[in-house]
């Protein structure tokens, strides 16, 4: 299977960004540490297979970091969010930050699985951070993953 190819989002993207949002994250807004992203309309990348969009990727870059806010694979196990990931790092690289950053919730075992085999560290468990975050997006579910409850943000990192 080839490689997939990554390319920036652009205003093209926009309509279908927004609907896989919503559709995986319960709506384009996103929060994380207490700040709410409207994802459909910041900066990003779109990975492709065979010409069509496999994953969507976007990011909110600051002066010396960037955040991956989301990440969505629509082929598991194809390349798709490491070549999604490697995109976003190189960006932030060239862009002079010194550390890619990104958080997930305590019941998202896969993701912790997935970044740490790519080097990303476990660096802060933000307690009760869902929780908190229901006050701003309240479409946020009780539990995730598995029936887990939905409460704690995870932060993992990857010094540039």
């Amino acid at each position: 299977m080839p490689a997939p190819h990554v390319r920036a989002l652009s205003a093209a993207d926009r309509r279908w960004a927004a609907q896989l949002l919503r559709q995986r994250w319960g709506s384009p807004r996103i929060v994380t540490r207490g700040q709410v992203h409207q994802a459909d309309r910041l900066p990003g990348f779109v990975a492709e297979l065979d010409g069509r969009p496999a994953g969507l990727l976007t990011y909110h870059l600051g002066e010396r970091e960037c955040e991956v806010v989301s990440l969505d694979s629509l082929r598991e196990r194809m390349g798709v969010a490491t070549a999604l990931l490697n995109a976003v790092r190189d960006m932030a690289r060239n862009a002079g930050c010194r550390r890619l950053w990104l958080i997930t919730t305590n019941d998202n075992v896969s993701a912790l699985r997935f970044y740490q085999k790519r080097g990303w560290r476990l660096v802060a468990l933000h307690r009760d951070a869902v929780t908190a975050a229901r006050r701003l997006k309240p479409e946020i579910p009780q539990a995730g993953r598995d029936g887990i409850p939905l409460r704690d943000e995870l932060e993992l990192e990857l010094l540039l």
